[in-house]
């Protein structure tokens, strides 16, 4: 398979529907991450996303137990989906009863979950179930080794998340810019955290196959933050959020599908981060070389009207 068939989509059926579902997981990772970062929490999906782990090796212990094949993608998405949404109930139920911190919070429950996950998972290494490999994918992401209808599903299911993000664009402003007024017009602000957590917790469980729990956070944080350092309106920002998200995930795609040996997951994120370096770089009005232009204008500016004031001072 050449790059340039990956690129095109002429590699074949499944590793076209394959770059299609990462280009919507980052579309919508880029919408849900740039809500998170004006409500300031970006760094729950992290702890979401390791919270993932002992859920996903219960449901494949399930799976192996009763259909004697621990790949079963439906069962392992619920399983983590549910143990996903206990670390984030916890995570809200730290901050909200004890003096700790989110951040606190986050941490302590990322550490927690992602521990019995390696627990979990060093124990089901002593079992004789077989399939494991099917697990290991969901580490660091693969995209080569999903199979059709894991594909289409993965698909779906992020095609469904960035079209409820969508839909919701103007609560999401409003729970952004102004939660007090969302309040005295009835808007249960509670219930909005709630449902943008919710959307959250699908979207990163959608994209364990394709990028790994490890480094599912990538793809919800790094296309909201080169989107707030291109532009300041929230409409702009979820446009660039979202084209930044989704040609992260096609193009990690298409790059590691092209190259087997390659993890998916760090492929996708190596991308994102290249697109971040550039921001950090060029970005018009927060760039650092664009800064330091203009510091440099600024300064041969000074420099220019100090000379002539010092010759208009001379007799």
């Amino acid at each position: 398979m050449t790059l340039l068939d990956a690129l095109l989509l002429r590699a074949g059926y499944n590793s076209a529907l394959v770059a299609l579902g990462a280009a919507l997981l980052g579309a919508g990772g880029g919408l849900i991450g740039t809500i998170l970062l004006l409500r300031r929490r970006s760094m729950l999906s992290d702890a979401i996303s390791h919270a993932t782990f002992p859920g996903l090796v219960l449901a494949f212990l399930v799976a192996a137990a009763t259909f004697g094949e621990g790949r079963v993608l439906p069962l392992l998405l619920l399983g983590s989906a549910a143990s996903a949404a206990l670390g984030a109930f916890a995570a809200d139920a730290i901050a909200a009863r004890t003096r700790l911190g989110e951040d606190a919070a986050i941490a302590s429950v990322l550490a927690s979950f992602f521990g019995l996950g390696l627990v979990l998972a060093s124990w089901l290494q002593g079992l004789p179930i077989g399939g494991r490999a099917g697990l290991e994918q969901f580490l660091l992401g693969s995209a080569a080794g999903m199979l059709r209808h894991e594909a289409e599903l993965v698909a779906a299911i992020a095609a469904l998340s960035t079209l409820a993000t969508l839909v919701l664009l103007k609560e999401w402003r409003l729970l952004c810019f102004d939660p007090a007024f969302a309040r005295t017009q009835g808007w249960n602000v509670r219930a909005l955290d709630r449902l943008l957590l919710g959307l959250l917790l699908v979207q990163i469980v959608a994209a364990l196959q394709i990028v790994g729990l490890v480094l599912a956070v990538a793809i919800v944080v790094l296309p909201a933050v080169v989107a707030r350092l291109w532009v300041e309106r929230l409409a702009a920002m979820l446009a660039v959020a979202a084209v930044t998200g989704a040609f992260g995930g096609w193009l990690g795609v298409v790059i590691s599908t092209s190259a087997p040996g390659l993890p998916t997951g760090a492929v996708i994120v190596l991308v994102l981060a290249a697109s971040l370096l550039a921001s950090l770089l060029f970005a018009p009005s927060r760039g650092l070389l664009v800064a330091a232009l203009r510091r440099a204008r600024l300064r041969r500016a000074l420099r220019e009207r100090g000379r002539a004031t010092t010759g208009a001072a001379r007799p």
